[in-house]
């Protein structure tokens, strides 16, 4: 039985076959990062001898991250891969047969993707910085990491935006070294703070066949401008004005001036003194208060109606340049008359003396009036005096005037000139009395005797009263008009008559023949009928006994065409779109008459390049195009302009014509498509070579605006994502660089060698054309060099070492390098612009030197900076220089070898009467130094005063005057200031020279001239305007008046005159002014009157308010005190009542937003979030948590907490605010965001919106502002609130 059994199971033993396990074959796969879960990433290679079915499996820790079909042996991703947490990954891959299993182990390395963005480190990044920073300055640095290899892990930093924007070309950022500089000059006055936005970019990567991704990160920088005293103070509410009776006691207060320091952030306390006064010694000034004070009696007949002080005001504390800064004002203070004088008589035949017998003479029968000398004066400035007549022939005649408010000419006036007979009576003797109405006691009484004489009693009379004549305008000289005799019955007369034309002005223009009365042109060079048409004149006949008699003569200008056209615009500038039709209509008008040929217009165009493209309408001007307008059949030199000069000709004769120029800029439109240069393109590359230059297509767009004709270039099709292209600006158009991708190594052996690249050119409204470009991959000796960080050098201006200022040092990590350094390019930063230069050199041993053959200059140039390629010339393989280019800064340092310049003036210095005190301006001069620093500052000192008087003669002055130095910007000012009174009698000109010195001790001079204008130049004329109206129209009154006198106006009083005692009377203003030519004579008031009169002019200066030219006395109105007082208690009451309604209401609205808030808070802290620094933050207050500001109000900010960016939370915290999955980027590029949105809606709306969440709910309870039926959108931060927005 055993035996038997035994056999069987040998037999069964020997008929089965053996099984072999499966074979796995081991691997190392290369996956993108950015592999999706569920996508295919490699299969598993496996075999079984038996050919049996394999069922697949993976083990150990790694194999999490992939899933195998247990059938076919694919592998697709299960999770997120991530190469910055681990980059290899290892497990083991199994295949069974059903009895026996066989495994095999598995390495996945990852490749790198552009997942990551740069982080920035150590934020948040706030500066304060004083505004007198030089420029270069490094403020702070910024760096951000990027977690990303090679290209995608290189970081670039940028400066995206400025708040406020003018502060844009103030600062700048190293590209690669994070540090922010200043790069312009700061101004506390200007703006006090500045925020930054800072962007860091890597340079872009993909992986495979994905897209190239560039991940960027932005973080706000913190200026803020430190305020130092750099300025001047500036007194406030000036000019100063005030006024005070005479007699008034010492130590009476009589006015208070004020002066602020503009360097708000110093704000010094101000110390007040009188520098001048004119008369001096009557008023004195307190220190601190700058209250002006009564220092000894003031008697107005002894001072005169005004006194003149000159305040200072100085800052306690030294300036930046160890001075105190000060600045002078005018004080004018009124003195007010008091009647303590009586009226005197004086007999005023050659000078004003007091007398009280006086004689005169007259004829008989005579009817008017006798002058005999007399005066009467009252030295007040107010007076009311009678006048009445005592004696035996008191009744022959009156006194004039009987009243008189002023010092007045007495006469006599003839009542009963029958009783003037001289066979009768030769002499009359009378008394006349002056007495002070509002003071009987004072009074005055003097004699008069009157001769009275015998004589003829005939004048000479014309036949006319009124003649009226005509001549053409500039006839030349003697043209006779007619001739007028005049006619005299007095037989001793007979043919004795003689003729002369009044007034004197006449003469300039036309005269008179004193024997036969012919009326003849004097210069015919003055009549023109288009400055005076009419000219008005009195002929006078006198006989032998000098007997006058006249007639007038009223000469008319007839036109002749002596004026060209005129255009209503000095040129002309217009815009049209090519395509479209242009119309537009010229104007220009003559001055010659109207209605007649001489201002007749005819328009036309003169021949030039593209005259026949246009017409023009010769009556009316309007000026058309013929064709199409097409601005690429234009020059591109042109810029899209065309001119031409249109012509205006009147049809006088001889016909007179003028030109302008019209010039029209046509405005591209997007009409052409981008074109390829060539049909076809063929290049070669190299195996092996990431990123290698293949070569360039070309391609235009005939539009000429940037806007139209700029070309982007896309790979459509053909490159298998092995190439890349970018867009470059050609000569003409575009320029597509088609490079190997960095990533990608091209190989000959592996198919494809040969690229058919379908390249697409496409402008900006997507107009495209195509082109295909064959690349065939040529078959082919690693690390390349790269430079030291080469740390700045400085050198003086002027300066030639001979030996080197620097070496660039540059590392290979080759053993077998040999480097050499080639010079890139030398850049120079001149006028804050870099420019190629050539004042530096660099050696191939990569030391520096100065060019020997330049000479540095700082004020041409105040850095350079030297740009090289290291380069190993060993190289077997891939590129032989460095990736970057090494840079070299080398700073400039200035030196004082310039002198200061003045900058030429044009203007005209003159000094008036009434400006001729002691510390008054009357010129100015400016100078500018190239140095910079301390080199550059200015001073200026009056160095020598010369008079030329008006017969030529040169005459030596001590220094009347002195130089004020101050700054504006980079400008020096000397204020030319008169150090003592000047002479108002001297006619001519100061001859000044001033010199400008720098801190070096270079000196220039120049010589101003100040010219004189007496006080007989001073014109008053007065206006129907207020004081206030007449300061707001001011600019319009002074320009219209220039105009009128071709002279510049200075204005030296401004004062105001009741219309009447009525409360609504029309209020009038009188202004004290001077006109003046540029060569410095002065117009007389008659003369302004004569300009003002032309009707051109006087419409316009009419219409501003004008209604009197001349002198005007004032009459003293008496103010009523009861009446202003009330008045003034009444405004009081209504201001206090309208700031208690204003502040119930504020009050009001405050509590129903602190209800509001109150609500919100209670919703706002049952909310957790990660950002709240303990704490609820109150909608709608400045509530923190934490201390914070309004950044927009420029107070003090910890943005640490309102930016929610401080050391407790990183950079990487800060990646998303609303959402853990999405990659948020700062710069816009991410479109779609997880944002809440919160719409605003009207308080008044007819129902409660709906909210989000609770804080979105809270913050809406706030007072919604009225705006359009527009939702506005932000992100939900918990640290913000609106008021921070």
């Amino acid at each position: 039985m055993g035996v038997h059994t035994g056999l069987i199971i040998l037999l069964l033993v020997c008929l089965v076959k053996a099984n072999y396990s499966p074979t796995v074959s081991a691997g190392v796969h290369n996956l993108c990062e950015d592999l999706k879960p569920g996508e295919f990433a490699f299969d598993i290679k496996a075999s079984d001898v038996e050919g049996d079915t394999l069922t697949f499996r993976l083990s150990e820790a790694d194999a999490a991250y992939f899933r195998v079909n247990a059938t076919n042996g694919s592998v697709t991703v299960n999770a997120a891969l991530d190469r910055e947490e681990k980059n290899r990954l290892s497990f083991l891959a199994h295949a069974s047969d059903g009895t026996s299993e066989g495994s095999g182990r598995i390495t996945v390395l990852l490749l790198d993707v552009n997942d990551n963005r740069p982080l920035f480190q150590n934020p948040p990044y706030d500066e304060t910085v004083k505004e007198n920073a030089p420029v270069g300055k490094s403020l702070f640095t910024v760096e951000a990491e990027d977690r990303d290899t090679g290209d995608a892990g290189a970081v670039r930093y940028r400066i995206t935006d400025v708040t406020p924007n003018q502060g844009s070309g103030l600062f700048e950022i190293g590209h690669y070294d994070g540090v922010v500089r200043l790069t312009g000059r700061l101004d506390y006055t200007l703006y006090t703070f500045y925020r930054l936005t800072i962007n860091a970019s890597d340079g872009g990567g993909s992986c495979g066949s994905g897209s190239f991704e560039v991940q960027s990160n932005s973080v706000f920088g913190y200026i803020t401008v430190e305020d130092v005293p750099d300025l001047d103070p500036v007194f406030i509410n000036i000019p100063y004005t005030g006024s005070v009776e005479e007699n008034e006691p010492v130590g009476t207060s009589v006015f208070k001036v004020s002066a602020l320091d503009q360097d708000t952030g110093v704000n010094d306390v101000m110390i007040y003194s009188i520098e001048a006064s004119e008369p001096p010694g009557l008023f004195q000034i307190s220190s601190g208060e700058g209250v002006i004070s009564i220092l000894s009696n003031i008697d107005r007949e002894a001072t005169g109606d005004t006194v003149t002080l000159t305040v200072k005001a100085t800052e306690t504390n030294a300036n930046i340049h160890g001075t105190h800064s000060s600045v002078t004002t005018t004080v004018r203070i009124n003195i007010i008359d008091v009647n303590d004088n009586p009226p005197e008589f004086y007999n005023c035949e050659e000078s004003c003396v007091k007398a009280t017998e006086f004689t005169g003479k007259v004829v008989e029968n005579y009817v008017g009036f006798i002058s005999f000398n007399m005066m009467v004066k009252d030295l007040d400035k107010t007076t009311n005096t009678k006048l009445t007549l005592d004696g035996v022939d008191k009744d022959v005649f009156s006194v004039e005037p009987s009243t008189t408010t002023s010092n007045s000419t007495v006469q006599l006036r003839v009542k009963q000139p029958e009783n003037l007979d001289f066979e009768q009576k030769q002499q009359m003797i009378l008394r006349v009395i002056a007495e002070d109405i509002d003071e009987t006691t004072f009074h005055s009484t003097a004699t008069v005797t009157i001769n009275i004489q015998d004589a003829n009693d005939n004048s000479p009379t014309f036949p006319e009263n009124t003649y009226e004549l005509n001549v053409p305008e500039h006839s030349p000289a003697g043209t006779n008009l007619t001739q007028i005799t005049a006619e005299d019955p007095d037989t001793m007369d007979e043919g004795k008559i003689t003729y002369k034309l009044f007034p004197e002005s006449i003469l300039a223009f036309f005269d008179v023949d004193p024997k036969s009365g012919r009326i003849y042109v004097k210069d015919g060079s003055l009549l023109d009928r288009e400055v005076r048409s009419l000219y008005t004149a009195t002929l006078q006949a006198r006989d032998t006994e000098n007997k006058p008699g006249s007639t007038v003569l009223e000469i008319t200008l007839t036109d002749i065409n002596d004026n060209a056209p005129v255009f209503n615009r000095p040129f002309y500038q217009e815009f049209a779109k090519e395509g479209d039709d242009f119309v537009y209509t010229v104007e220009a008008t003559d001055r010659d008459e109207l209605g007649t040929v001489n201002s007749e217009i005819l328009f036309s165009i003169k021949p030039g390049s593209y005259s026949n493209n246009f017409t023009i309408d010769e009556k009316k001007g309007e000026l058309k195009n013929k064709g199409s307008l097409d601005l690429e059949a234009l020059d591109p030199e042109l810029g899209g302009k065309i001119v031409l000069n249109i012509v205006a000709t009147d049809e006088g004769t001889p016909a007179m014509s003028s030109t302008i120029p019209f010039t029209i800029t046509l405005q591209d439109v997007n009409d052409n498509a981008p074109k390829f240069k060539k049909s076809s393109y063929a290049f070669t590359v190299k195996e092996g070579e990431k990123g290698a230059f293949v070569g360039s297509v070309e391609a235009e767009d005939l539009d000429q605006t940037s806007d139209f004709n700029r070309i982007s270039f896309t790979i459509v099709n053909g490159g298998f994502g092995s190439f890349s292209i970018k867009a470059f600006e050609a000569d003409k158009g575009y320029s597509g660089k088609i490079s190997v991708d960095q990533d990608i190594e091209l190989d000959y052996e592996a198919a494809p060698n040969e690229f058919d690249l379908q390249v697409e050119a496409t402008d900006r409204e997507q107009e495209k054309d195509l082109v295909i470009v064959k690349v065939t991959v040529l078959d082919v000796n690693d690390e390349r060099p790269e430079f030291l960080p080469t740390d700045p050098v400085s050198i003086k201006e002027n300066s030639k070492p001979t030996e080197s200022i620097g070496q660039f040092i540059g590392k290979d990590k080759d053993t077998n390098s040999s480097l050499i350094y080639q010079q890139e390019s030398v850049n120079c930063r001149c006028k804050d612009t870099m420019k190629l230069c050539n004042w530096f050199i660099l050696e191939p041993t990569g030391k520096v030197y100065v060019n020997p053959d330049i000479t540095v200059d700082y004020e041409q140039c105040d850095q350079g900076v030297v740009e090289a390629q290291v380069v190993d010339r060993y190289t077997e393989k891939g590129e032989n220089n460095s990736v970057k280019t090494g840079k070299m800064v080398i700073n400039i340092e200035d030196t004082n070898d310039n002198a200061p310049e003045f900058i030429p003036s044009d203007a005209a210095f003159v000094v008036v009467s009434d400006g001729a005190s002691i510390a008054t301006s009357v010129a100015k001069v400016t100078a500018t130094d190239k140095d910079s620093g301390q080199n550059r500052v200015i001073t200026f000192k009056v160095k020598e005063v010369k008079f030329d008087h008006e017969d030529g003669s040169i005459q030596d002055f001590r220094l009347l005057f002195e130089a004020i130095t101050t700054q504006q910007n980079d400008i020096f000012v000397g204020l030319i200031q008169t150090t003592e009174s000047l002479d108002v009698t001297l006619k001519g000109t100061y001859l000044v020279t001033v010199t400008a010195n720098d801190t070096g001790g270079l000196e220039s001079s120049t010589v101003v001239e100040i010219f004189t204008v007496d006080e007989g130049y001073k014109v008053e004329l007065e206006f129907k305007l207020s004081e206030f109206e007449f300061k707001n129209k001011q600019t319009e009154i002074e320009r219209s008046l220039m105009a009128a006198t071709s002279a510049e106006i200075r204005i030296v009083r401004i004062k105001s005159k009741s219309g009447g005692p009525s409360r609504n009377a029309e209020e009038q203003t009188v202004i004290v002014a001077y006109f003046v030519y540029r060569n410095g004579s002065a117009l007389s008031s008659t003369e302004v009157e004569d300009k003002l009169s032309v009707p051109e002019h006087f419409v316009i200066l009419s219409e501003l308010g004008l209604s009197t030219i001349g002198m005007s006395v004032p009459e003293k109105k008496t103010n009523n005190t009861v009446q202003f007082v009330l008045v003034g208690m009444v405004g009081g009451l209504v201001i206090v009542l309208v700031v208690l309604i204003t502040s119930l209401m504020c009050t009001r609205r405050n509590y129903r937003r602190k209800l509001k808030a109150a609500e919100a808070m209670n919703t706002a802290s049952m909310m957790n979030s990660d950002n709240q620094k303990g704490g609820a933050v109150v909608p709608g207050t400045n509530k923190y948590t934490m201390e914070g500001a309004n950044p927009v109000l420029n107070l003090h900010i910890d943005t640490t907490v309102a930016l929610d960016l401080d050391g407790e939370s990183s950079d990487l915290d800060k990646v998303s605010i609303n959402s853990l999955d999405d990659n948020y980027d700062m710069t816009g590029n991410n479109s779609k965001l997880d944002m809440e949105r919160i719409d605003e809606e009207e308080e008044d709306s007819d129902g409660p919106p709906e909210y989000d969440e609770p804080l979105s709910a809270a913050l809406a309870q706030l007072g919604p502002k009225k705006t359009p039926n527009t939702s506005n959108i932000g992100f939900t931060n918990p640290i913000f609130d609106t008021t921070d927005l």
